[in-house]
C-alpha cells in the first residue's frame, strides 16, 4: 500500500531506540525526508540515513532548538511524532516511592517535551496541513499498572492530543495518538532495564517474568507488541488515508484493554 507520503518532511522524538527508531524506520522506507531527534545519537539510527540531531528535550530550550534545526533542514514541517518518554522503568516500588524531583522530571518527558515540541512546531504545521501524532501507553487506562507519575503524564499527553485535535483541526491539522502496550524493547530485554529490576523484586528470573508478561497483562496475541507494529500505526496516521482520523487514542497492545 502507497501511504502517499514520499517527499513529506518528518521530526521524530526519542529516536535512538525501540519504538522511535522504528519509525524512523518506517517513515523513511515510505520516502519522507526526517529529522531524528535523540539525547544520543546511535550507530542504527545513523545507519538509517535520517537527519539526527543530538538534543535532550527534557532540558530548558532543547525542544524549540530541535524545531528550529528541522526546519533549517527541511524548510518546513508535514509530522511531528512526539515519541520521547521515560520513567516507566525508574522504580519498581508504588506512590510513596517518588520524591517530587522524580515526578518533575517524568512529566517533564512525558508531557512537557510534547507540549513545547508541539508548540514550536506548530506554525510550520498549520502552514502545511501537517500531522501530530503522540505516542502515549495503555497504561493511561489503566494507571494502577505502572509507577503512578509515568502512567498519569501519559494519561495527560492522551488527553493533550485530544484538546490539539479539537483546537487546531478546523485549522487543518490532525492529531491522533497511539497507545501501545508492553513492547519488545530494552525495557523489558535489557539485564539491566525495568524488567530486570521487577523480576528481581519478585524474586524471578527476568526471561521468566518477561515470557509469562502476555499472559499477565491479558494478551490475547500472547506476545509482546513489536516497535515496527507501533510504526507502521504511526506511518498510517501521518498519511493521507487517514485523512479523517483525528482525537483518536489508538491502542496497540495485544488485546490488553478489554473495555470500549
Amino acid at each position: 500500500m502507497d501511504l502517499q507520503l514520499s517527499g513529506r518532511t518528518a521530526v521524530v522524538t526519542g529516536a535512538s531506540k525501540g519504538i522511535g527508531l522504528a519509525t524512523v524506520a518506517a517513515l523513511s522506507g515510505e520516502g519522507m525526508r526526517v529529522v531524528a531527534a535523540a539525547r544520543t545519537v546511535t550507530p542504527e539510527l545513523k545507519d538509517l540515513g535520517a537527519i539526527a540531531i543530538p538534543v535532550d528535550l527534557g532540558a530548558a530550550g532543547g525542544p524549540e532548538r530541535l524545531v528550529a534545526a528541522a526546519l533549517a533542514e527541511l524548510g518546513e514541517l508535514d509530522l511531528l511524532v512526539n515519541n520521547v518518554g521515560g520513567g516507566d522503568g525508574d522504580a519498581v516500588g508504588g506512590f510513596l516511592s517518588f520524591d517530587d524531583g522524580q515526578w518533575a522530571e517524568i512529566y517533564g518527558l512525558n508531557l512537557f517535551a510534547a507540549v513545547r515540541t508541539t508548540r514550536a512546531a506548530l506554525p510550520s504545521l498549520l502552514r502545511r496541513g501537517g500531522v501530530v501524532v503522540n505516542v502515549s501507553s495503555n497504561s493511561a487506562r489503566i494507571p494502577h499498572a505502572g509507577p503512578v507519575p509515568y502512567t498519569t503524564a501519559k494519561a495527560a499527553l492522551t488527553a493533550f492530543g485530544k484538546a490539539l485535535a479539537e483546537e487546531f483541526g478546523p485549522a487543518g491539522v490532525r492529531v491522533n495518538t497511539v497507545s501501545p502496550g508492553p513492547v519488545r524493547t530494552a525495557m523489558w530485554e535489557s539485564p539491566d532495564g525495568y524488567g530486570a529490576q521487577l523480576a528481581a523484586s519478585l524474586g524471578l528470573a527476568r526471561e521468566q517474568l518477561v515470557a509469562g508478561l502476555p499472559a499477565t497483562m491479558g494478551m490475547t496475541t500472547g506476545r509482546l507488541v513489536e516497535p515496527a507494529e507501533v510504526a507502521a500505526l504511526v506511518a498510517y496516521l501521518a498519511s493521507p488515508l487517514a485523512a479523517s482520523t483525528t482525537g483518536a487514542d489508538h491502542i496497540i497492545d495485544g488485546g490488553a484493554i478489554k473495555t470500549a
